[in-house]
């Protein structure tokens, strides 16, 4: 493996490991709002909806200013998320509905989600979002 292979993979290393330390501020800004509003009575699906946003800002944020390298600028990689973050909501709102209609409880099934969503994130954010 040359010099310049080594560089890479380790610097890939780094980003994807970035990626999951920040994951977990994601997750917590999603979960905070959705506990707090499952805690007022709002139904599951809308409260991890609305958690899921508050994770995605939160999650914009840290990839852009920490974990990536953008080289088209903001006003790409805010659409490029946003078209990307409507996939994830898609994504999030179908798993999410298919483990509760499996029989998982609500945060069961909001893990087994976003463990299964952040490989599919990172590919999506690394090759495209904030390349």
């Amino acid at each position: 493996m040359s010099g310049d292979s080594v560089k890479y993979w380790i610097a890939e290393c780094r980003r994807f490991t970035l990626h999951i330390l920040t994951g977990f501020l994601t997750v917590a800004a999603h979960y905070a709002l959705m506990g707090v509003l499952l805690h007022f009575g709002s139904a599951a699906l809308l409260a991890t909806t609305i958690g899921f946003a508050g994770g995605a800002l939160t999650r914009f944020l840290l990839s852009y200013f920490h974990v990536f390298e953008p080289t088209k600028g903001a006003t790409v990689a805010v659409g490029r998320f946003l078209v990307a973050l409507a996939a994830q909501a898609l994504a999030n709102g179908a798993l999410f509905s298919a483990f509760l209609a499996s029989g998982l409880s609500t945060w069961p099934a909001q893990i087994a989600t976003t463990v299964l969503l952040t490989f599919a994130n990172y590919a999506v954010y690394r090759l495209w979002v904030f390349r």
